[in-house]
């Protein structure tokens, strides 16, 4: 990647004006299931965290850790950046720390594949509020009865404090697809996200300190604490910054329909929590919707290609 930032971004358009550029359209496609993959089995690491740690102490641990990589990493320049710049990776990093700390307090409530389910309401909202296109609502519509279903159809026996957890972190979700798009276009390469990452940080470790203290500095749990910020921040939304210099807004919040499935499969392979045939058709219909945003996308580019 060139040092640019403003200019760096190429739009989806020329992307797929070439052979070339319609084959590399899938590229930003593979980095959102990359990136969904790696953070739900991060989250699923991270459940079985939280009985050493507690949930405030593992986002605090999670964001310290994928802060100081992401810093040594990309070494940000601190120079040179607007006003609104600052505003923006400010923003950002509340929303980001926001986000995880909801959501792994919905997490220690209720289980994993019900909490990405409710949170997963988020980018569906802002799917259908960020689309221009009516066939963006269908896709929206037909992903919001696959999490429904892969819950189970029925949330009344679920905490009701776990619940309004996942549903805020859904909220701070959306606000992160959004200003997550708007540092990586304000800063090259991943510099926003580090300095975001950094600002979520500082916020947070008072709050883990609070509730765990000397636990977190026990070699087990910050090394499992670690290997969670790697795969829950670090990686996930390295891929995700990327991928959203190329996708809309909207297509990118559709996409994050795969989440409830990939968490689905994290709980069955590491917390043992077996899927039934109403969660496999959930699956199915999530999946199928998630194709159809990426057809979408893809067909759109072709459009442009030939008018």
């Amino acid at each position: 990647m060139t040092p640019t930032s403003t200019s760096t971004p190429t739009s989806s358009s020329t992307e797929v004006a070439s052979p070339a550029g319609r084959r590399g359209s899938l590229g930003p496609i593979g980095l959102v299931f990359a990136g969904g993959v790696s953070v739900q089995f991060g989250g699923a690491l991270a459940v079985t965290l939280m009985p050493r740690a507690g949930a405030l102490g593992v986002v605090s641990l999670r964001l310290l850790v994928a802060a100081v990589v992401l810093l040594l990493v990309c070494r940000p320049r601190l120079r040179g950046h607007s006003r609104a710049d600052w505003g923006t990776v400010v923003v950002f990093g509340i929303a980001m720390a926001a986000m995880n700390g909801l959501f792994y307090q919905a997490v220690d409530r209720i289980p994993l594949g019900p909490a990405v389910t409710l949170e997963v309401l988020g980018p569906l909202a802002l799917s259908v509020l960020a689309s221009r296109r009516a066939v963006n609502v269908v896709w929206a519509g037909l992903a919001l009865v696959g999490v429904f279903l892969l819950g189970g159809g029925d949330f009344g026996d679920l905490d009701p404090a776990g619940v309004a957890f996942a549903l805020g972190a859904g909220a701070m979700w959306a606000a992160y697809i959004v200003f997550s798009a708007r540092t990586g276009r304000r800063f090259p390469q991943a510099d926003g996200l580090a300095l975001a990452m950094a600002v979520g940080a500082v916020l947070f470790l008072p709050l883990g300190i609070a509730e765990s203290g000397t636990k977190l500095l026990d070699p087990v749990t910050f090394a499992l604490g670690a290997g969670v910020a790697l795969l829950s921040s670090v990686l996930p939304y390295t891929l995700e910054l990327l991928a959203l210099r190329r996708l809309p807004a909207s297509t990118f919040a559709i996409l994050m329909s795969l989440e409830p499935a990939i968490a689905a499969t994290a709980g069955f392979l590491i917390l043992d929590q077996a899927l039934s045939a109403l969660q496999a058709a959930a699956i199915a219909l999530v999946i199928a919707a998630s194709m159809g945003a990426v057809r979408t996308q893809v067909g759109r580019g072709r459009a442009k290609d030939v008018s």
